[in-house]
């Protein structure tokens, strides 16, 4: 069965700067061995329906930028499965709305330059169906999609929704995943959802031999994923790693050998990462 890391919106030109780099961790950690972005991998708020905010970049520049962001992402993960999210059609919808067919647009890896992608509305692996969550909402929207479909459900969309809901009879269990979010809350593309006081989860999926675990990703002031250790003009964590190696005259050893969680599904041993950071300083950052 498969291993699957399942990557949250990304609206890119905007994900958050450590995002990635949190996705790259949990592939390792997992040992995972197939992706699934679960839509919205471009936001193309300039080309959208709603006002634009006055702040943005036009729809050429925006595509530029996505486009650089989303190479980062193909560099890492070459071969991949993509949820059609509702931004990523909206070249589709806008298109439609002045009558030309879809046979006058380019697919999505040309657009996006990504020729190993696979781009569908939705996958099912080994009987969980992964697809964005497009009309989905609700306090636990992934569970109201698994109870229409009947079966296991993995969904984004609902960015300020995520964790695992189960639901078990004494023939089958089935699950709804949400799977969160990697946006860049600051950003002027959202800045709609500034004074909500619910807030977008940042955060993956795991799927492990149909079985979910979600993970949160550490971002907040002094934690591993901190916006201030991605940013420009700070270092970044490979350079961190980099520098222990240095130090240490000897590779970071890999984690695959390693059980990763005790029986209550906690890590047993903090992260290489975590570890050669904190090798580096005196303290935590």
């Amino acid at each position: 069965m498969a291993k699957v890391l399942i990557v949250g919106d990304l609206h890119e030109p905007v994900s958050h700067p450590a995002y990635l780099q949190f996705c790259q961790d949990i592939y390792s950690q997992w040992n995972c061995d197939t992706i699934v972005f679960i839509g919205d991998v471009v936001d193309l708020h300039a080309i959208s329906f709603h006002a634009a905010h006055p702040e943005c970049p036009g729809p050429a520049d925006e595509h530029q930028f996505a486009l650089e962001q989303i190479q980062k992402w193909n560099d890492v993960f070459p071969k991949a499965r993509v949820c059609i999210g509702n931004h990523d059609e909206r070249i589709i919808r806008l298109a439609q709305s002045v009558n030309i067919p879809s046979k006058f647009l380019r697919d999505y890896p040309e657009v996006w330059n990504t020729p190993k992608w696979v781009w569908d509305y939705e996958f099912l692996v080994d009987d969980v169906c992964y697809y964005h969550g497009t009309g989905m909402n609700g306090i636990h929207p992934a569970f109201n999609a698994m109870r229409q479909r009947l079966m296991s459900v993995v969904i984004g969309h609902c960015h300020s929704s995520a964790g695992i809901k189960w639901l078990v009879n004494p023939h089958k269990r089935i699950f709804g995943m949400d799977v969160g979010t990697g946006i860049d809350v600051r950003a002027f593309q959202f800045a709609y959802g500034r004074h909500q006081v619910k807030k977008p989860v940042i955060s993956c999926g795991i799927v492990l031999d149909g079985i979910p675990y979600h993970e949160m990703m550490p971002a907040g002031e002094g934690e591993l994923y901190a916006r201030k250790n991605f940013e420009k003009g700070h270092p970044s964590i490979m350079s961190l790693v980099e520098k222990r190696n240095k130090a240490m005259r000897t590779p970071v050893k890999s984690r695959s050998s390693q059980p990763l969680r005790d029986s209550r599904g906690r890590f047993r041993r903090k992260g290489w990462v975590q570890s050669a950071i904190e090798n580096v300083f005196a303290k935590p950052i």
